[in-house]
């Protein structure tokens, strides 16, 4: 016959106890600020008379039942500052009497269920701080301000100021990766061909490739690609490779910088190299020139780009994709650390300016350990080259405002550059993007500014 539990501010700790969905006329159950931990148990979904169940300010952890719609007399749930995590029920949204719902401060991930804009007699709802990603039905958008949702970095679509991206378009894509998978095969069969047409007086087959007088700088190694021209630069590791090996290696985009387009390329002997094709107006090492493609190779691990960890979460279906869940703020932090302390390194150890951080040059291992790459690029382009390489990081969003005038990197605005690439760690924003007229330092500035006044 029992109707009321109000234990709440107490220090009682353990579980909640099966036996409790017996108490089949409970209208009340309060256990919020004590110290139980455990999960829920599926019986507390038998309470079908129950109208109040605050469990807020324990250490409940798991998952919230499917069949909570059991509870179909609730008006009022609240399990905020708990460790609950998975999705977010749908069936709440057949709880029609649902007037009080409040899930923050938790690790709840996914959408926001579509089923919750049936709840038409919500007067409070509240989702802050959880790892929730994807847009934020309309409905509830419109119907609670933007505090119900902040603290959820890759949620989107709750206010002006944090709009969803646009959809790309998949069947350009497509399209683009056909084409550059034909390209790669033409380009074995033709060379494939060519060698076994071609002898040496001994009989051997011709290399196709032709040695350059001289060394180049920087401790590089240049060599001609042979018939396609161009250049391949070695810059770290053993030259174990020639350019006709990378035409027909197989090679997936791990992005694209101001300096060109990075591949990671598996040869036919089965190591990876990272590869990045140039643009048409760097000066070659020691006045080497040449026509056709260049490329530059260092080894590669098995690694996935900032940019792709960042704003374009996908499946983990190869290494060098990003994750399916948002990354929580430890490995943020680690990001953050690894990049300074790469920076640092360039400055002191190596005393190399970069001159072109951004988020697609920070490539991240299967531990999230950042490493910066294309530094040194710099020392290969023209000054009219360079000057296209910083207007495009200020187009970006990464420039030095004093780049404008100074029209040389140095050691403050590479570490400007970095200020920005921790503004995207911190806020989970594109720095390209523009909010409320203002780029995102500013737009940081003004939210700050905001919060002190």
């Amino acid at each position: 016959m029992l109707k009321e539990i109000t234990l709440s501010n107490n220090r009682l700790n353990g579980s909640i106890p099966e036996e409790i969905g017996k108490l089949s006329l409970l209208q009340t159950l309060d256990l919020s600020h004590n110290d139980i931990g455990g999960s829920l148990p599926v019986t507390i979904c038998n309470l079908s008379s129950l109208v109040e169940l605050s469990l807020e300010g324990n250490k409940i952890d798991g998952h919230i039942p499917d069949n909570i719609d059991g509870l179909k007399n609730l008006s009022m749930l609240s399990l905020k500052r708990n460790r609950l995590s998975g999705a977010i029920p749908a069936t709440l949204g057949n709880i029609s009497g649902l007037s009080q719902l409040d899930l923050s401060e938790n690790n709840l991930a996914g959408d926001i269920p579509a089923t919750l804009v049936h709840l038409t007699g919500l007067t409070s709802f509240d989702v802050s701080d959880n790892n929730l990603s994807g847009r934020v039905p309309l409905l509830l958008a419109h119907k609670f301000n933007s505090s119900s949702f902040m603290g959820n970095i890759q949620l989107c679509g709750y206010s002006i100021a944090v709009p969803c991206p646009s959809s790309p378009a998949p069947t350009a894509a497509l399209a683009v990766l056909l084409f550059l998978l034909c390209c790669v095969l033409l380009c074995c069969l033709t060379r494939k061909r060519s060698s076994s047409g071609k002898k040496t007086d001994g009989g051997a087959p011709a290399t196709g490739r032709e040695e350059k007088p001289g060394g180049p700088a920087t401790g590089a190694e240049a060599e001609s690609g042979g018939e396609a021209g161009g250049k391949l630069v070695h810059f770290e590791g053993p030259s174990a490779f020639a350019a006709d090996d990378l035409l027909c290696a197989t090679a997936e985009i791990m992005g694209k910088s101001t300096y060109g387009t990075v591949y990671k390329a598996t040869l036919e002997a089965g190591n990876q190299v990272r590869e990045e094709t140039a643009r048409e107006d760097h000066q070659e090492p020691k006045g080497i020139r040449d026509g056709g493609v260049r490329a530059w190779q260092n080894p590669a691990s098995q690694s996935i780009g900032a940019a792709s960890l960042l704003f374009r979460p996908q499946r983990r279906e190869a290494s060098a994709r990003g994750p399916e869940t948002p990354i929580d703020w430890a490995t943020r932090m680690r990001i953050a650390k690894g990049v300074t302390r790469g920076l640092l390194h360039l400055h002191n150890e190596v005393n190399m300016i970069h001159g072109n951080l951004t988020n697609s040059n920070i490539l991240l291992d299967d531990d999230t350990n950042a490493k910066i790459s294309d530094f040194g690029l710099s020392s290969l382009m023209t000054s009219a080259a360079s000057s296209n390489v910083i207007a495009t990081a200020g187009a970006l969003g990464y420039r030095a405002p004093e780049l404008s005038k100074l029209k040389k990197a140095n050691t403050k605005t590479d570490a400007y550059s970095l200020g920005v690439v921790m503004l995207e760690l911190l806020t989970g924003k594109s720095p390209a993007e523009v909010t409320n007229g203002m780029d995102l330092p500013h737009w940081v500035a003004s939210i700050v500014k905001g919060v002190d006044q």
